[in-house]
C-alpha cells in the first residue's frame, strides 16, 4: 500500500512540473473549461432554452459531439489489433497513448450526455433503487453498459502497463492480455450499440437504415487514427517521446482502407434514399439539397463531402507519404466527418417531423461554449496524462531501485 501511495503522490507531483509552455497550454484549457462550465450553469438556471433545440428537433450539438466522439473512442482498437494481434513492434509502442485518448474521449463523451439531460439527477431514473435500469430491453441500458465497461477496461489496462513499467518489472499477461482482447470487441460494440439507439427509433426512418452501424464504424476507423496521426506528432515534438514514422505511416494505411468503405457507404446510402423516391427521402432532401426553401444543412453537408474527396485523393496519392500531405489529409478527414457524422446525421433525423412541419436547428452561443469546454476539458485530461505517462514510458520516472 505503501508503494501505491508514495507512485500517486510522486504522479501528482509531477502534474504540476515543467515548462513556460506546459503550464501555458494547461492554463489556456483550463480557462476555456471555465468558460463552458460558466455557460452550463446558466443552463442549470434557466434550462434548455437556452440552447438552440426545440420540441421538434430535441437533439442537437451535444448528441451530435457525443456520436463522433464514440467512433474516435472506438478507434484506439486500430492500434491494439495491430499491436497484440499481429504484434507489430512499433505500434505497441504507442497503443497505451491511443488507449489514454480512449479515456479522455470516454469522459467527454459521458459530458455531452449530461448536458444534453438538462437535469443530471435523472440519471437517477435508472439506477436502481430510485428507477428502473431497464436491461436488456433498453438500447439506452446497453449504451451505459458499453460506455462505462470501455472507459473501465481502458483505465485499468492502462494502469497497470504504466505501473509496472514504473516498478521496473515485466507486466503478468493475465492481468492485462485477456483486458485487451476483451476491449478490441468492447470498441467494436460501444459503436455499434450508439448505431443501434438511432436505427432502433422506427418513427425517424432517416435513422432506420441498416446500413448506419457499419457507417459508424468505418468512419470511426477513419477520423479517430486520423486524430492520432496528428497527435503522436505533436507528442513527438513536445514531449520528445520516440514514436516512429513506421507505426504513423500504417495508421495511413488503415485510414485509406476505412474511408474508401465509408465514402462507398455513403453512396449506397443515398442511392437507397433517392432512386425510390418514397415519402421517406424528404430527410435526405433537406440535407442534401433544401426543402421547400429550407437549406440551412445544405452547406454544411456538401462542405463535409468535398473534404472527404479531398482527404481521399491525398490519403491514395503519394502525396500521402510526406508527413505535411498527410497532415492536411487527415485535418481535412476529420473535421469532414465531424460535420457528416454531427449536423448531417442528427438533425434531418428530426426533420421533417412526422407532422410534415419543418422546423430548422443552429446551436446558440451558450450551446456552443458549452461545447467548446468539454472538448477544452478533454484536451487538458489527455494533457495531463501525457505529462504523467511519457516520464514513466521513457523510464525518468520510476520507483527507487528499479531497473530502467
Amino acid at each position: 500500500m505503501t508503494e501505491y501511495l508514495t507512485f500517486i503522490l510522486r504522479v501528482f507531483r509531477l502534474s504540476f512540473q515543467g515548462g513556460w509552455k506546459y503550464f501555458a497550454w494547461m492554463t489556456f484549457l483550463a480557462v476555456l473549461s471555465f468558460i463552458g462550465l460558466r455557460a452550463y450553469n446558466i443552463q442549470l438556471v434557466e434550462g434548455l432554452s437556452v440552447t438552440g433545440m426545440t420540441d421538434y428537433v430535441s437533439w442537437g450539438a451535444y448528441i451530435a459531439n457525443f456520436t463522433f466522439l464514440v467512433g474516435v473512442a472506438a478507434a484506439a482498437v486500430m492500434l491494439v489489433i495491430p499491436a497484440y494481434v499481429y504484434e507489430i513492434k512499433s505500434m505497441k509502442q504507442v497503443v497505451i497513448l491511443g488507449e489514454m485518448m480512449a479515456i479522455a474521449v470516454i469522459i467527454m463523451c459521458l459530458l455531452f450526455v449530461v448536458v444534453d439531460l438538462g437535469r443530471p439527477e435523472r440519471f437517477l431514473h435508472m439506477i436502481p433503487p430510485f428507477g428502473k435500469f431497464n436491461f436488456p430491453m433498453s438500447m439506452l441500458s446497453w449504451d451505459v453498459i458499453a460506455l462505462n465497461g470501455y472507459l473501465l477496461l481502458n483505465l485499468h489496462i492502462c494502469g497497470y502497463l504504466l505501473y509496472k513499467r514504473y516498478r521496473g518489472e515485466a507486466p503478468t499477461a493475465r492481468f492485462y492480455i485477456p483486458f485487451v482482447f476483451i476491449a478490441i470487441v468492447w470498441a467494436i460494440s460501444i459503436h455499434t450499440v450508439t448505431a443501434f439507439l438511432y436505427v432502433g427509433l422506427a418513427g425517424r426512418p432517416f435513422w432506420n437504415h441498416p446500413i448506419v452501424a457499419p457507417r459508424f464504424l468505418a468512419s470511426a476507423f477513419s477520423a479517430g487514427p486520423a486524430l492520432l496521426v496528428i497527435t503522436f506528432q505533436f507528442i513527438r515534438k513536445f514531449c520528445h517521446h520516440t514514436i516512429s514514422d513506421e507505426s504513423i505511416f500504417l495508421l495511413r494505411r488503415i485510414i485509406t482502407i476505412a474511408m474508401l468503405i465509408n465514402l462507398f457507404l455513403l453512396g449506397c446510402e443515398v442511392f437507397t434514399e433517392f432512386y425510390s423516391g418514397t415519402y421517406h427521402v424528404a430527410s435526405a432532401t433537406y440535407l442534401f439539397l433544401g426543402l421547400h426553401g429550407h437549406n440551412s444543412l445544405v452547406p454544411w453537408i456538401w462542405t463535409a463531402i468535398g473534404m472527404n474527396c479531398v482527404a481521399m485523393i491525398l490519403l491514395l496519392t503519394p502525396l500521402s507519404r510526406r508527413l505535411e500531405w498527410l497532415n492536411a489529409a487527415c485535418m481535412l478527414l476529420f473535421v469532414g466527418i465531424w460535420i457528416e457524422k454531427g449536423m448531417g446525421l442528427i438533425i434531418p433525423g428530426f426533420v421533417p417531423n412526422p407532422l410534415g412541419q419543418i422546423v430548422e436547428y443552429l446551436p446558440s452561443v451558450n450551446e456552443t461554449l458549452i461545447c467548446m469546454g468539454i472538448w477544452a476539458f478533454g484536451a487538458l485530461i489527455y494533457s495531463w496524462m501525457l505529462r504523467v505517462a511519457v516520464p514513466i514510458l521513457k523510464g525518468e520516472l520510476r520507483a527507487r531501485g528499479a531497473e530502467a
